[in-house]
């Protein structure tokens, strides 16, 4: 496939994710560099059915490189799963003059795209942004870093109340499918144990080691845990059973929810996004479509939407290994 690319819609879709603005500010200043037209595309998918768009221009970015959240709106769009909301999306951004599009989001937001592409032939290119860090084909997304920086953050204040009351906390973390962010948070706040969907440790096994660590000497712990974990029917039942089985702990429960989404970025997820998306601008120049910009190692790379929406992201093995070691 080869078009001549004359102007470029970008959309962020999904959850949120720290980096986001930093993603539209490079795909559009990128678009300016280069000489063609950038459109906002306002609420995702949604707001390409309702033809919600605007002209972006180098200005037009200022001063959002720092900004948590996306300035385009993100919103799931359930008229978009079907084709005639589709043929809407097409029909606007036809309108529009937009002939290819940046779809900043995770793989719920690639299916998207890779449907619409073989529907209409419109060039597509995506940008991983989800902080569960779950997408196949790239080391980081956007927006894992800064979660990352914020669980640790928090639970560094926690671990302060918990060794001031001898008291056990559950640290729930997002993670439903993944558990990268409790992973390295846990080995990052110095967990006692880490609770995640891919590794089951099982109740005794936790009760065992929450035994040992109470005859080690500590007064205090602290378990993450991945909302996605197996190991109770949630956090709270899981509270009640250890609690009931170890009297001698008191027990509390910190969900941390949403608050992991929010905040500045980083530096890192702000370098990666404005990599990501000068590649991403380019990509679609070279006349390249459905790949997903994404870095291993330090090296910025191309994989198939497909393979990115279809693969799985792995948990690294060795962590798993350093934070038991960790946790003695």
């Amino acid at each position: 496939m080869s078009k001549t690319i004359k102007k470029i819609g970008v959309l962020t879709s999904g959850g949120d994710a720290p980096g986001m603005n930093a993603a539209i500010r490079s795909v559009v200043r990128t678009c300016a560099y280069h000489n063609i037209g950038c459109v906002g595309i306002y609420r995702g998918y949604q707001g390409m059915i309702e033809g919600d768009f605007k002209e972006m221009g180098p200005r037009s970015v200022n001063n959002i490189v720092n900004k948590g959240g996306t300035i385009l709106k993100s919103a799931r769009s359930r008229e978009f799963m079907t084709p005639e909301g589709r043929k809407k999306a097409f029909d606007n951004i036809k309108k529009a003059e937009i002939d290819s599009l940046v779809v900043i989001g995770g793989d719920g937001s690639f299916t998207g795209a890779e449907v619409f592409n073989s529907e209409f032939d419109i060039p597509v290119i995506g940008i991983p942004g989800t902080i569960d860090n779950d997408i196949f084909g790239t080391s980081f997304t956007l927006g894992y870093d800064t979660a990352l920086n914020t669980v640790i953050d928090v639970i560094d204040k926690i671990r302060d109340t918990a060794s001031s009351h001898n008291r056990l906390f559950f640290v729930e973390v997002m993670g439903r499918d993944a558990g990268h962010i409790a992973l390295n948070a846990g080995i990052g706040a110095g967990a006692e144990e880490i609770l995640i969907p891919e590794s089951d440790l099982g109740l005794e096994r936790l009760l065992d080691s929450l035994k040992k660590s109470k005859l080690s000497g500590k007064s205090s712990s602290i378990v993450v845990i991945a909302e996605g974990d197996k190991i109770g029917k949630n956090v709270f039942e899981l509270k009640d059973y250890v609690e009931s089985n170890l009297p001698e702990y008191d027990v509390r429960v910190s969900v941390l929810g949403h608050m992991q989404r929010g905040g500045a970025p980083s530096c890192f997820d702000r370098v990666l996004a404005s990599r990501l998306g000068v590649r991403a601008v380019e990509t679609l120049l070279e006349g390249k479509s459905n790949f997903m910009v994404g870095i291993l190692g330090d090296k910025i790379t191309l994989t198939p939407l497909e393979q990115a929406i279809k693969g799985h992201s792995e948990i690294d093995r060795e962590l798993l290994r350093v934070s038991e070691i960790m946790s003695i």
